[in-house]
């Protein structure tokens, strides 16, 4: 497995790299609203910050060039001037925490997933080097999909330092619904494209957004399914966050709001660990050893965890 790395000039990123060094064990913290996100770090890690700030915008290709260290909230209200949004979770932090824990936001089915919206990263490899990942259009793009495989990784394969990031535009209307004992699946099953549909076993909220008319119209077709009333919004969300699959909703107990057709449960304890897979420790082991040999990229970070 080899890394793409290009001939860089930016002196922000070159400023980043020699902050990152080559020898001892280094961390980068954000806002520190993900920080214990797969287990403690090793003490006496070094902690350092990313570049922050948008480089580029370019709406009309619906695509953001942004340092890792910006704030979410910021890059956000950049893109709401033009009327635009991005995958990343409204819950805090900087961007490129957020692409490292890789945590799709509440409202995935209509934002889309977090992975697929990196088109390119941009990252400090274990050696020192700045690699560079994607690009901003995927048709150009060969070779192996780095910015899928550092979603979500924790930083312990590379450190991040730029990103570049589908938009999609903001919705003209939306609408919360909910009902009481309405069947979820067939909720579901009776609306073309809802942006979230929850339900905690007895109650059901959806987040409706697109067209007035055509959100009218798919109100229409879930008052088939139930009686629905308009809310102000989501439930309060427990705290733990788990990943089922569809079939396992039904037998939770407690307290819990599932998202449907996300298999993400939010609940009041954290989700039973499961019996690791042999298989994907070995390949997880060798792609780590294979970016970070000596180990010194967020170390004590498990992104199985």
């Amino acid at each position: 497995m080899t890394q793409a790395t290009l001939t860089v000039t930016d002196p922000v990123m070159l400023e980043f790299a020699e902050l990152v060094g080559v020898d001892d064990p280094v961390a980068v913290a954000g806002a520190r609203t993900r920080w214990d996100v797969g287990g403690p770090l090793t003490e006496g890690s070094r902690v350092i910050e990313a570049p922050s700030g948008v480089v580029d915008y370019i709406p009309e290709e619906m695509v953001v060039t942004v340092r890792a260290g910006t704030p979410v909230a910021e890059l956000a209200a950049v893109l709401a001037e033009r009327g635009q949004r991005c995958a990343l979770s409204e819950r805090g932090g900087t961007v490129g925490g957020a692409i490292a824990v890789g945590q799709n936001d509440l409202n995935v089915m209509g934002k889309g997933r977090l992975r697929n919206s990196v088109l390119q990263v941009r990252y400090v490899s274990a050696e020192g080097r700045v690699v560079t990942g994607g690009g901003p259009t995927v048709k150009n793009v060969t070779g192996f999909d780095l910015p899928r495989l550092m979603t979500g990784a924790l930083g312990t394969l590379g450190l991040l330092g730029e990103i570049i990031l589908r938009t999609n535009p903001i919705p003209a209307h939306s609408r919360w619904l909910g009902s009481d004992g309405a069947d979820p699946f067939a909720v579901l099953d009776s609306v073309l494209q809802p942006s979230v549909v929850l339900w905690n076993g007895d109650k059901t909220w959806v987040l409706l957004e697109g067209h007035p008319a055509d959100v009218d119209s798919e109100a229409e077709a879930m008052a088939k399914v139930a009686d629905f009333t308009e809310v102000a919004g989501p439930p309060e969300l427990p705290p733990y966050r788990w990943s089922l699959p569809p079939a396992d909703l039904r037998q939770l107990t407690g307290t819990y709001v599932a998202s449907i057709g996300v298999g993400t449960v939010f609940a009041d304890g954290p989700q039973p660990t499961p019996k690791p897979d042999p298989v994907a420790q070995t390949v997880a082991q060798r792609i780590k050893h294979q970016f970070d040999p000596t180990g010194r990229l967020n170390p004590g970070r498990n992104p199985g965890a």
